[in-house]
């Protein structure tokens, strides 16, 4: 049995791995996850958020501690539980979970929780291009992951390429139009890296059954195919770093 297997169902072993994870963004400064934080990050392993949501908290809390350019002090978890939650709440509007109790936007019914979890404003189809390309080029500078993923990734540069020269100003049924080629092109993105991934997307098919475990018994069998193929889509994207071509 895995670590991640065992977190899954035991608050103990998920509170070592976050404990161990936050090690390691400390610089090595071991900050115990015991008393309330430990009450906390239990209560996060009762409640299903899976380990990837609790680390990109702890990661975004980190980021705009060095994008201020400051020293810090080691960071503890309950520093994190804000980004944790809104982790999570991303996690579970991409696979459709809902009603988790852990005290997250989407668990209120308040006009604030309505405004908490409304999505960003969108950018427009040009800059949405542009920024898929400069993660998909920044990709490209960077060792082949998978054999294969190059060249998945040298396609959607080409693609994107000419749609943004394209895309400026489409209105209507232009624009309309460049959406569902969008939504095209990504699923062909998807379905390359599928192939390229090989026997690493049995642990991708793993991932998205740790992170829904906790909801499968309450979920109606087609609920339930439909959060896994967007839990192992998500969890895909996210071992080869792809990015997100479809206009959400």
């Amino acid at each position: 049995m895995t670590t991640a297997e065992t977190s899954a169902r035991d608050p103990g072993a998920y509170c070592r791995e976050v404990e161990a994870y936050l090690c390691r963004k400390n610089r090595g400064h071991l900050v115990r996850i015991v008393g309330p934080a430990f009450e906390l990050v239990s209560g996060w392993a009762t409640a299903g958020v899976p380990i990837q949501a609790v680390t990109r908290g702890i990661d975004r809390k980190l980021e705009r501690y060095v994008s201020a350019g400051r020293s810090r002090r080691p960071l503890h978890i309950e520093h994190c539980k804000a980004d944790v939650l809104e982790a999570f709440d991303a996690w579970r509007r991409a696979v459709g979970v809902t009603g988790t109790g852990v005290g997250g936007p989407a668990d209120r019914d308040d006009g604030v929780a309505a405004r908490t979890a409304a999505k960003p404003r969108a950018l427009s189809l040009p800059a949405h291009i542009d920024r898929a390309l400069t993660k998909a080029t920044t990709l490209l500078a960077l060792a082949e992951a998978a054999p294969g993923l190059h060249a998945a990734l040298e396609q959607l540069v080409a693609e994107l390429d000419v749609l943004r020269r394209d895309a400026r100003g489409a209105r209507g049924a232009a624009r309309a139009a460049y959406l569902g080629r969008l939504v095209a092109i990504d699923q062909q993105l998807l379905e390359r890296v599928r192939v390229a991934a090989g026997p690493t997307l049995d642990d991708i098919g793993a991932t998205a059954d740790r992170e829904l475990a906790p909801f499968k018994p309450r979920m109606a069998d087609a609920v339930y195919a439909k959060a896994w193929s967007a839990a192992a889509e998500r969890a895909l994207r996210e071992r080869f770093r792809l990015p997100t071509v479809r206009v959400d």
